[in-house]
Parts: C-alpha cells; structure tokens; sequence
C-alpha cells in the first residue's frame, strides 16, 4: 500500500487536533489540572530517558557546529543538561497549573434593554501550530500552556532536537491518554514537509506560533493564510542616560549582555548620553570587557576609550549593520546619542520592539521612555533578561510576541484566549430588534454584574 502524501498526513492531523479541540470544551476545568499533573508526573518519572535523548541530539548538533553548519548559540539553547534546566522545565507544569484559569472570565457586560444581557467573556483560540527552533523545552512549556487555556496544539520542533522532542511529546500523548483530555489534544510532527502541508489547513488551524530566528518567521509569514503571531529577532538595546548612575548601569548592563547570550532577550545595542563618555562609559566598557565581550563601537565612543583601546583587541570600531544585527553571543554594539529622544528614534528604527531598557535617576525620563518606546517591553534599571514568562509570573510562556495583535510580550495563558459574545433574552417572548428600534424605546446599555447567569 502506498504511503500517504505529506498533505493527506497534514489534514489527518490537523483535522484530529480540531476535533480534540471541540471535544475539550465540555471537559471541566478541573480536568485540565489533573491532566498537568499526569504530565508532570511522567516527566519526573522518565527524566534519564528524556535527557538520554538529549544528549544523542547534543552529540549530532556539537558536531555540525564544528563544522559550522550550525550556530553555538542553536547547540546552547539545545541542551536540557544544563544544571536546574529540566527542573525547570517540570516546575513550569506546575506553575502554569496553579495559575487561574484564563477563559470563562467575563471582561464586559451590559443591558442592552430590560431584560436583554450581553456579556463578552474569554474562550480558547482554538488549535495552535506552534513552530520553534532548538529548544526542546518548548514542547512542554506549550503543552502545559495549551491544556490549561482548552488550545489544542500540534508542535514542530527543529530538526537538531528531533530524539528530545520525540520522546516528550510521546510522554505528553501517555499522560493526556489516562486523563479526560483526548490524547491528541497535543500532537507533533518531525518533518519540514509536513510543516508546509500544515500551513495550508486554515479550515483548521486558527493560528501560527514561530519561535526562532528572522528566517524562520518570514518564511512562515510568507507561507500561510493562517494568522501568525511571534517575534523575528531579538535586538534588544541599553541606554545610559545622563543622570545614570555608575553602579546601577554596570549591574545592567553587564547582566543584559552576559548572563545568557544566546537569549532572544539579551542586549546587543549600548547607547550612551554625551555626558557618560567621560564618567560612567569607560567602566562600563571595562566591565564589559572582562567578560570578553567585543566592544563595536561609533567614532565617539571608541574616541572615549582612547585610553585602554591600544592594550585591547576587544574594542573595534562599528559599521552600520552592527546596530540591526542580534549577534547572539560575545559582542555589543554602541553608539552614542544626543538625547533620550534620540535613542528612542533610534531604537524605535533600528530595534526588533522586543525588550529596552534605560539606566536613569529622572522620573521625566522614565515616563517619556515608556510613552515614545515602541517596544513589547519598557524596562527602566532592570537587566533586559527579566523578558520571561516564567520571569513575569505567567508560569511559562509560548514565546515572545512583537507584534501589534491581542496579545504583546512574553505570551502565557491570557495570551492564548480570545473571546465571544454571548447575548441573553430573559423575557418570555425572547426579543428581535424592534423592541428596542423603530420607534420603541430604545438601547438602555447599562453596565450590569461582570458574571454569567448560567
């Protein structure tokens, strides 16, 4: 018998995520916490197997580095061996599952007449193909995030985390089969042409989720009908105002660089008022340069280290792709800007509206950073690493949202609801517009109870 084609595969999986979907949205809320706990449970129980995946997938994407086929900061993100990560990732299940539940919320309600009620209140968006790059994690981060918000979810890990990806979504179906959630709610894939099957079925697919780099996020816009919610690169910049504070801005800074480089959320621009470059500049960039970090920078900064350049190969002089380029690893670019107005221009130009952050005393400044930034994330002294879903409280997230649709910033459970309408007649002969119209009495629109009556 022959095989079946990627399309048929496609539409066979989509239209069971579909399916799992509807079937979900009678199960009591309290069925998808007992599901996150079957989940967890079975995590903890095979974590020797899931890691022995792992380094099977390390070994393979080590090697392609050497090679240079694939990127240092792909084969970090890759890794679950990492000291606390799978703990982590484990205790991300259950803090998604402690959370409230982010639908059956009622956020508007109103009489529009006696005895008519609307009330628009939180639902599931519905299925979600969710498509990410290296981390292995994220297949349980969006299983537990799915469950919880009643999104049926179909996963598509990159290729470099194939074993680890297998084996938890395997787990996931084996857990979710001994509980009330259809074991399909969560399903995954392995191949890239399944994933372009996938993006031509928006009779059932509601919307894309790309986690990964600038590439794959076009690609994916490119290549759907399907709404696509995410972020490309994470361009993320520092600014040093005048009234900066020494300490204050080397603790940032110096955090927002290294403590995860090949974080989305990590810093990859510095810009510097004037009036540092002869004070707080030349210790930041010292500090900076003891972590190894390459300094790129604009004729005046590196003007101002004139005086410790000659005896650093670390410092060099910046070109202008240097500003919209997420390095990724140990390298910063600065320049430097007249005012805060300017580094706003220039981060609102050249930035990817991920996560800013700036280092100042003045509270006029702070309030025009976050009124003129248009950027996910407005951060004022704090490290641009706080940009995290865990980080923020949200338990775990899908990924980091850029975009201007329902949902901005690390997205978690009230980023994967939506709403409906749902209007109600208590008078005993129902109602239709002319009792409110063509010459009645008309609309009373009264703001009523935020509850649901049923």
């Amino acid at each position: 018998m022959a095989s079946s084609s990627p399309t048929s595969t496609a539409e066979t999986i989509a239209i069971a995520a579909r399916r799992a979907f509807e079937e979900s949205q009678l199960v009591e809320e309290k069925e998808r916490d007992v599901a996150l706990t079957a989940i967890q449970e079975v995590l903890t129980r095979h974590k020797d197997e899931v890691l022995t995946a792992n380094k099977k997938d390390m070994e393979a994407a080590q090697a392609l580095a050497e090679e240079r086929k694939l990127s240092s900061s792909l084969v970090s993100r890759l890794d679950l061996s990492r000291p606390g990560k799978y703990e982590a990732m484990i205790r991300g299940v259950s803090d998604v599952a402690a959370l409230p539940a982010p639908t059956g919320i009622v956020t508007f309600a109103k009489e529009l007449g006696p005895g008519l009620e609307l009330h628009r209140v939180t639902c599931p968006i519905g299925v979600l193909l969710v498509i990410f790059e290296a981390r292995p994690e994220v297949v349980v981060n969006i299983a537990a995030l799915a469950i919880k918000s009643g999104n049926a979810a179909i996963l598509k890990g990159g290729k470099e985390s194939l074993n680890t990806s297998t084996i938890l979504s395997s787990l996931i179906s084996t857990a979710l089969s001994k509980t009330s959630i259809p074991s399909t709610f969560v399903q995954s894939v392995s191949t890239r042409s399944e994933i372009s099957s996938l993006l031509a079925q928006d009779k059932y697919i509601d919307l894309v989720m790309p986690r990964g780099g600038n590439a794959l996020v076009s690609s994916i816009k490119n290549s759907t009908r399907i709404p696509v919610m995410g972020h490309a690169d994470g361009i993320c910049a520092v600014y040093l105002d005048e009234t900066a504070v020494e300490e204050k801005a080397i603790r940032v800074v110096v955090e927002s660089k290294i403590d995860y480089m090949a974080a989305c959320n990590s810093a990859e621009t510095l810009l510097l008022h004037p009036s540092t470059l002869s004070t707080i500049w030349p210790k930041v960039a010292l500090a900076l340069i003891s972590h190894s970090i390459t300094l790129k920078c604009d004729p005046q900064s590196l003007s101002a280290l004139s005086s410790i350049s000659s005896s650093s190969t670390l410092i060099k002089p910046s070109i202008p792709e240097d500003y919209t380029t997420e390095f990724l690893g140990p390298t910063i670019a600065i320049a430097v800007v007249p005012s805060i107005h300017a580094a706003i221009q220039h981060i609102n130009q050249h930035s990817s509206h991920h996560t800013d952050s700036i280092v100042t005393e003045s509270f006029e400044n702070m309030s025009i950073w976050c009124k003129g930034l248009d950027s996910a994330n407005c951060f004022i002294n704090v490290s641009t690493r706080f940009a995290d879903g865990t980080r923020y409280g949200l338990g775990t997230e899908v990924g980091i949202s850029t975009g201007k649709t329902h949902a901005r910033g690390p997205v978690g459970l009230d980023g994967l609801v939506i709403y409906k309408y749902i209007l109600r007649s208590v008078n005993d002969g129902g109602n239709i517009i002319a009792d409110f119209e063509k010459g009645s009495k008309g609309y009373t629109h009264i703001d009523i109870p935020k509850v649901i009556p049923f």
